[in-house]
């Protein structure tokens, strides 16, 4: 089949599937995005190729385009005509619900051509039923009982700790928890998925019984055939569509989890979050508190060799010494840089311009000399491990406990190589460099960490070089008015096969919403007086909300202020994030506006994206500040550094296209619908009166606007 006849087979189906759409209402933005992804994918080269051609259409789809079905049934049409598949990457889990329950199920509805789809997770979301095993005593005695033990040298979470200060036996706890788990799979009422379970087991619990790679024998392995991890993989290999998350698919890069990237099709919706994803999963962090790990890991490495009869070709007790010795030494060094007493606080010292002080190299040095050293003893002895597994499936148990053993040591040692060696790095690009102490257990964790910190070389080096077709989307891709900001941030920059299209919301928002900006006297730049001052604002507009309303803080202190000064008349009234999970919060105010109350929301940062509330639920939205990120962000501090260092801007380059995205999505909660009649209040006078603010105002939807200057309203 050619170009032509795909692109006209996507839009036959995308119009097949609209009109199948219930309360269907034309939206010619809609089919904008269609015939442009129907176009551009239709003539790329897929699989092995001298000089493939490769599309990548990048997307803006305001609100209320209907871009999941604009996209799903283009390129799922396209890949079954081409016998591929899709990968459909998303930022959150509620998208990836929402595909999974309701788009995609509509779409298998719709179509004549069947197909199948499921979501991709990670290996650490499953069991390893060898594992569960050991734990609860159901496996053959061999003297390796103390195999699987949670991690006690990771800091608990809050919840955790707080319990086993109230008395809670925490082995007890374990116990409990694997045996109801090992119950529940032998009696098939659990698929070992983690997120099936009624109730999430603590992070430290799971961890003991994850399915990771680095314990992993693979078919090797004797309850292969029974894994939960593998069962789904198989699962996955049958599926024409994959809905996985950014984070999985930067991960799975190389590692053939999910289908290879030159032989597919690839969405990327909520695609503005790749560049953020990008720089996480290439940073790297190690612990230099808690080292109990390097007392067991030589007695570990001989025990696995003593078994297989193999031996080591290294002193590892030594090495192992002599790691934590000069781990150690730069503990110290850092408790001295972080001023961290006795009692500990939260601290992060960065580097400036990445560069190590003197008295750190040294150290750091030896410990990327030594921690390589092991690391690849380590990784001779996995190997001869599985080597015997393969040659005498009698020892596969043996093998796979001792490979399993190994395991549990390998990702402490990775991110000892491999953050002592960024450390340690120096290029034209610096890298960000900092340390940090976290006493939130109650006790001080030291730990070092860097990181990259230009995202789209990251992307265009791991992922565009394999990508053949891709879309790219989200309600916010333009920042200012351009796409320039993301295509640089997300390494699209000049890449002669992406293209972009910006697709207007069928929303008339000049006549649905209306953006009113406030004009303090105090300088937003002073915090103190400007919250004061914004706060006494605030509680008057809120004594005038009828229905519902969400309220946008850009700090807790901020937040604060404005919770203490709540009136007895509001306190009934406002909901505020924190105080109950996010879904039961959501509830509460959904319910207190059908039953005809008021009810507003006190939100962080976090509640400016994806937050759905239309109609009545959200007829205000109300901007405290302009969202402009912290300014202590390392890795944000370092790439600033480095572009003054080069004679640019890094305000205007970065800071003011990265906060009129943010404000983009913090508007884009007010008008969710067609019928939807919002009011967006911004705080912050420098909207209207400042270079950057227009700059911002600039890429916000067509709101009328207008200012007022105390209580008193006028055209802007």
């Amino acid at each position: 089949m050619n170009s032509d006849d795909l692109t006209q087979l996507s839009l036959a189906a995308f119009d097949q599937v609209v009109s199948a759409t219930s309360g269907f209402r034309s939206r010619p933005g809609q089919r904008d995005m269609a015939e442009r992804i129907s176009s551009a994918l239709s003539g790329i080269s897929l699989g092995e190729h001298d000089d493939p051609h490769k599309a990548i259409a990048v997307i803006q789809a305001g609100t209320g385009v209907g871009k999941s079905a604009a996209y799903l049934s283009t390129t799922v049409t396209m890949a079954l005509a081409r016998k591929t598949r899709v990968v459909i990457s998303t930022a959150t889990v509620a998208l990836q619900e929402q595909l999974m329950t309701k788009d995609l199920p509509a779409l298998a509805a719709a179509l004549e051509s069947p197909f199948v789809f499921a979501l991709a997770k990670g290996r650490g979301r499953y069991v390893c039923k060898l594992k569960l095993e050991r734990l609860v005593g159901l496996g053959e005695s061999d003297g390796m009982d103390d195999m699987f033990e949670p991690d006690e040298d990771k800091p608990p979470p809050r919840t955790a700790y707080a319990k086993q200060m109230e008395g809670e036996d925490p082995e007890e706890r374990r116990m409990k928890l694997y045996g109801t788990l090992a119950d529940a799979l032998a009696g098939q009422h659990w698929d070992g998925d983690r997120d099936s379970l009624a109730e999430q087991p603590d992070s430290r619990d799971w961890s003991a019984v994850a399915a990771e790679r680095h314990t992993c024998t693979a078919r090797h392995c004797p309850r292969f055939r029974e894994c939960s991890y593998y069962n789904a993989r198989t699962k996955l290999a049958e599926a024409n569509v994959i809905v996985a998350n950014h984070d999985l698919v930067l991960a799975s890069l190389g590692r053939k989890a999910l289908p290879e990237l030159d032989n597919c099709l690839v969405v990327f919706d909520e695609g503005h979050h790749l560049p953020a994803v990008a720089l996480d999963q290439f940073s790297s962090a190690m612990d230099l508190s808690g080292l109990r790990w390097l007392d067991k890991l030589p007695k570990t490495l001989q025990e696995v060799s003593e078994k297989i009869h193999v031996d080591l070709a290294q002193d590892v007790t030594t090495l192992a010494q002599q790691l934590k010795a000069a781990m150690h030494d730069v503990g110290r060094l850092v408790m001295d840089l972080l001023s961290v007493n006795q009692t500990g606080y939260d601290a992060v010292h960065r580097f400036k311009n990445g560069v190590l002080p003197d008295a750190l190299v040294d150290p750091m040095t030896i410990i990327f000399g030594h921690a390589t050293g092991l690391s690849k003893s380590l990784e001779a002895l996995g190997a001869e491990v599985k080597l015997l597994a393969k040659e005498d499936p009698s020892q596969a148990v043996t093998c796979s406990l001792l490979y399993a053993k190994l395991g549990q040591i390998a990702p402490k040692l990775a991110s000892v190589v491999e953050t002592s060696s960024l450390m340690l790095e120096h290029g034209p690009q610096p890298l960000a460099k900092w340390l940090k102490s976290d006493t939130s257990s109650g006790l001080v964790f030291l730990t070092a960490h860097a990181c990259p910190i230009v995202p789209g070389d990251l992307l265009r080096r791991s992922l565009w070089s394999q990508v053949r077709g891709a879309v790219v989307t989200s309600a916010t891709l333009t920042s200012c008015g351009s796409f320039d900001y993301f295509l640089k941030e997300a390494g699209l920059v000049n890449l002669p096969h992406a293209s972009t299209l910006e697709v207007e919301s069928p929303f008339n928002y000049a006549t649905q919403g209306e953006l009113i900006v406030v004009e303090t006297e105090a300088d937003p730049k002073n915090a103190e007086a400007y919250t004061r001052e914004m706060v006494i604002e605030l509680m008057s507009d809120l004594a005038q909300i009828e229905h519902g309303a969400l309220v946008l803080f850009t700090s807790r202190a901020q937040m604060k202020a404005a919770v203490d000064s709540l009136p007895a008349s509001l306190l009934e009234v406002v909901l505020v994030q924190g105080q109950m999970a996010r879904g039961r919060l959501l509830g509460a105010h959904q319910a207190r506006i059908e039953a005809g109350s008021p009810s507003v929301i006190f939100g962080m940062q976090s509640f400016g994206e994806g937050l759905d509330l239309p109609g009545k639920l959200c007829e205000t939205v109300f901007i405290t500040k302009l969202p402009f990120s912290p300014p202590s962000d390392p890795v944000e501090e370092a790439r600033s550094e480095w572009l003054r260092s080069v004679g640019r801007d890094p305000f205007t380059e970065l800071v003011v296209p990265a906060t009129g995205i943010k404000l983009l999505q913090w508007t884009g909660r007010a008008i969710r619908t067609e019928d939807d009649h919002a009011t967006v209040i911004c705080y912050d006078r420098r909207l209207l009166k400042t270079t950057f603010g227009r700059r911002m105002l600039q890429g916000l939807p067509p709101y009328a606007v207008s200012r007022r200057v105390s209580g008193v309203s006028m055209a802007a």
